[in-house]
């Protein structure tokens, strides 16, 4: 199933995609039929479901007629435009990536032989197609980085690798969008990657039981049609199963945190000129069996 926040007749829902992809099914309607309580939020869903109540829906959308939402009439927002806690992300975790970001502060080989993790903030995130920020009084180098995002879907300490699927919830896109200069200027990645609008997220919420695990997907990055980035999940130097227990060593993962797993080459930065984006830039960022995020900068 593909969850959604949207915004329709200005009015923030959450919905499902229907099989067709051509309308978004409220959550309120499904929940009625289920006699239940819709949630309010994604991520009120994703804190209070189980495989009972997933189940229940997909039963229910066989057997019930929703008329839906035509996607076209809707706005796309963040899944989840406030996290709880902050997003958790993996640095340099692509061979290539890691050798052509060789110099920026944050590790001391090229090639990490342990996990980068950073954190960063994302209050709110946002949606598919709204505008990402230049902040120019701040910066001039802002980059790209499409990555996978894990949304863990229980609360787990001491994770083992062989259990990790039972822990995740689903997956979604995010793009890490980074000012550079900040990066450099601070020696660490969080004030360069906080900034306002710098962390589209979407463009939707895909439910594990659509991802085969272990997760092999395809992703790639854009810009104004030129494809950047192109690689696959299975060249992750740290894989999901490792992240998740590794992460959760002596510390609780909590339900609705989000993880995104690290981004290829390509970005700005990996170019000589470098290739950061300007005002006007579209950037698409695509992963295999979750969809499309597009953004304009401002």
């Amino acid at each position: 199933m593909y969850f959604a926040t949207f915004a329709y007749n200005n009015i923030e829902q959450t919905g499902i995609l229907s099989k067709d992809q051509e309308v978004i099914i409220p959550m309120k309607e499904i929940f009625n039929k289920l006699n239940k309580e819709a949630p309010q939020t994604l991520k009120e869903f994703v804190e209070t479901s189980d495989d009972h109540l997933i189940q229940s829906i997909k039963d229910i959308l066989e057997i019930s007629d929703f008329e839906g939402i035509p996607v076209d009439q809707i706005k796309l927002c963040a899944p989840i435009p406030y996290p709880s806690r902050n997003l958790i992300c993996l640095g340099k975790n692509y061979i290539d990536h890691a050798k052509e970001v060789v110099g920026l502060p944050g590790a001391n080989d090229e090639i990490p032989k342990f996990p980068i993790y950073f954190s960063k903030i994302a209050h709110p995130a946002i949606g598919h197609q709204d505008m990402i920020k230049n902040h120019k009084a701040l910066t001039d180098m802002i980059d790209y980085e499409v990555e996978l995002a894990v949304v863990i879907g229980r609360d787990g300490i001491n994770i083992k690798i062989e259990e990790v699927e039972e822990y995740i919830f689903g997956y979604t896109i995010v793009n890490d969008v980074s000012a550079r200069n900040l990066q450099r200027k601070h020696e660490q990645w969080f004030r360069g990657k906080c900034l306002e609008t710098f962390c589209p997220m979407g463009p939707y919420l895909v439910h594990k039981s659509e991802i085969p695990f272990p997760v092999t997907l395809d992703l790639k990055c854009s810009i104004n049609g030129e494809i950047r980035q192109n690689s696959n999940t299975e060249n992750l130097i740290f894989d999901i199963p490792y992240i998740i227990s590794d992460l959760s060593k002596g510390m609780y993962l909590r339900t609705g945190d989000i993880i995104i797993t690290g981004t290829p080459s390509g970005v700005g930065l990996g170019f000589k000129p470098f290739k950061f984006l300007k005002s006007g830039d579209v950037v698409e960022c695509y992963i295999e069996k979750i969809g499309t995020l597009t953004n304009t900068v401002e």
